[in-house]
């Protein structure tokens, strides 16, 4: 099915970064370009996620899956992220089981959001 790993890239994290210094949010978004990349996620850089109190935040959506929207997430995340983002890919409807979800995943969730089209 595939996913996107929508990367909050102009969050402060309610910080005022150093002058000359890329944002938490930039530096997070640098950090998953290092990593591989798995085959069925792609990253998009946004503007803002209005997580501003609760980044770096990325978000993850699918096609007819629900989407999440994931916070504080640090630079040393980013393995992590990815591996959760091939799980969420492979979840046909996007809700990868609350057991299988890595400890970051569970506590750093700021929202669910359903799908577009909700199967009656």
């Amino acid at each position: 099915m595939g996913a996107t790993l929508h990367v909050c890239i102009t969050c402060r994290a309610g910080m005022v970064p150093e002058e000359g210094q890329p944002c938490p949010g930039a530096r997070l978004h640098a950090a998953l370009s290092q990593e591989p990349l798995p085959a069925s996620v792609r990253i998009r850089p946004v503007e803002c996620l209005s997580a501003c109190g609760k980044g770096p935040a990325i978000a993850l959506s699918s096609p007819g899956g629900w989407s999440y929207i994931h916070g504080p997430m640090q630079p040393e995340d980013a393995a992590a992220i990815l591996a959760f983002a091939a799980a969420y890919a492979a979840a046909p409807d996007g809700i990868v089981p609350w057991r299988e979800r890595p400890a970051l995943f569970r506590k750093h969730v700021i929202a669910r959001l359903p799908p577009q089209e909700l199967p009656e």
